[in-house]
């Protein structure tokens, strides 16, 4: 089973770094026009870029081009690989400290294989200054070293990063390619794996906690009624409140867990039994544990409420499609119903409006406006529509 085998729907994005790898291969010492020291990979949320990085290191670092199956693509699978070094911030920003980190590893040799491979998930996280300390780098890189950065666009990195990488664009996968993915990687029934693709619009890691986690679905089905159930003021400032709870909740489910295993894999590896108190020497390391899980926490909460934003904007997708007389292919057609009845109750204009607004309050919860009132603003936005003749 090759490394490519489950990436989904992105064959033209294979190809390239397919020929890449390859052109390595049958060259050791010369490089081929397909292959180039610096790769950008954007694309949607959800379509795939971190994993086709992923499989595009394997490729190199494995003898046989990726096989899926030997020592070299397992250490990669698993973050392990002596060659591979990964960048994956679970805060808000990627700091100029863990770039310089980087930067200095990416000087040495490979170790084992023929190429030092760098993977920088998020790199649109990078501010100015420390994306200037990557571009140092990228200009006077290592013969055998292979920068990898993914981002949802090309606007997303200064100009001078984006002209020293080679840009490959993702497309977003279609709900039945995801659904094939879903049920075969989860083993769930054809109805649930189509259901949750499509709520999750083709993001595969989304489709996946849809599919798999029945909370998940639920929390978002909340999010669908409330929104479609508002019709005044109070009612909005109500559903907003109720909105943030659900976000906090689906972070909390996402991160607790997580934060247990790590602090149960810390006290293990400090030798401390469970129930034992901590030395006043080895508190700094658990507490330096618990900073990090906090600012995970909040990231884990902004992306919640942006999961629940785009739950909305599909929301009213649908209500526009169905207002300008294209009712097929609608994502939430469980609440058909519900959807017809917002559509006759407002005018395709205002539809429109209340979409803008949802992208004024993505923009305003990245800005680190207090999600409260940024929600609020919009819900009732929403409430405000104008009466169909």
């Amino acid at each position: 089973m090759s490394v490519w085998d489950e990436l989904v729907g992105q064959q033209e994005a294979i190809d390239v770094f397919r020929a890449a790898s390859q052109s390595e291969l049958a060259s050791a010492t010369t490089h081929d026009s397909a292959m180039t020291h610096s790769w950008l990979i954007t694309g949607p949320p959800g379509s795939g870029r971190s994993n086709l990085a992923y499989a595009f290191a394997a490729s190199l670092l494995c003898r046989d081009g990726g096989c899926g199956a030997c020592s070299d693509c397992t250490q990669v699978a698993a973050r392990t690989h002596p060659d591979l070094s990964t960048l994956t911030t679970e805060r808000v920003i990627i700091s100029i400290d863990e770039v310089r980190a980087l930067v200095q590893s990416s000087q040495y040799s490979p170790a084992v294989s023929r190429y030092r491979v760098i993977v920088i998930e998020d790199a649109d996280r990078m501010a100015e200054r420390t994306s200037n300390v990557l571009l140092k780098a990228l200009e006077e890189p290592p013969e055998r070293t292979v920068w990898i950065l993914c981002a949802p666009s090309e606007a997303d990195l200064i100009p001078t990063i984006r002209s020293r990488v080679r840009s490959v664009r993702l497309r977003v996968p279609s709900v039945s390619a995801v659904a094939d993915l879903i049920m075969a990687r989860d083993g769930v029934d054809p109805a649930t794996a189509e259901r949750a693709a499509r709520h999750a619009q083709s993001h595969i890691g989304m489709a996946h906690r849809l599919a798999t986690n029945p909370d998940a679905a639920a929390r978002r089905e909340e999010t669908v009624r409330l929104v479609l159930g508002i019709m005044t003021v109070r009612e909005a400032v109500l559903a907003a409140a109720r909105l943030i709870e659900i976000a906090t909740d689906d972070a909390k489910a996402i991160t607790e867990e997580r934060d247990e295993k790590e602090l149960e894999q810390l006290r293990r590896s400090m030798g401390i039994a469970e129930g034992d108190a901590i030395p006043s020497n080895l508190r700094s390391q658990v507490k330096g544990l618990e900073e990090q899980q906090k600012r995970r926490a909040t990231r884990s909460l902004r992306d919640g409420l942006d999961r629940i934003l785009v739950d909305l904007l599909s929301v009213y997708r649908d209500v526009l499609r169905l207002q300008l007389g294209m009712g097929e292919d609608l994502i939430n057609v469980e609440f058909g119903t519900e959807l017809h009845a917002a559509a006759l109750a407002r005018s395709s204009e205002d539809t429109l409006a209340t979409m803008e607004a949802i992208g004024v309050a993505r923009e305003r919860i990245d800005a680190n406006v207090a999600p409260a009132l940024a929600m609020e603003a919009l819900l009732i936005r929403a409430s405000r529509s104008d009466v169909a003749a």
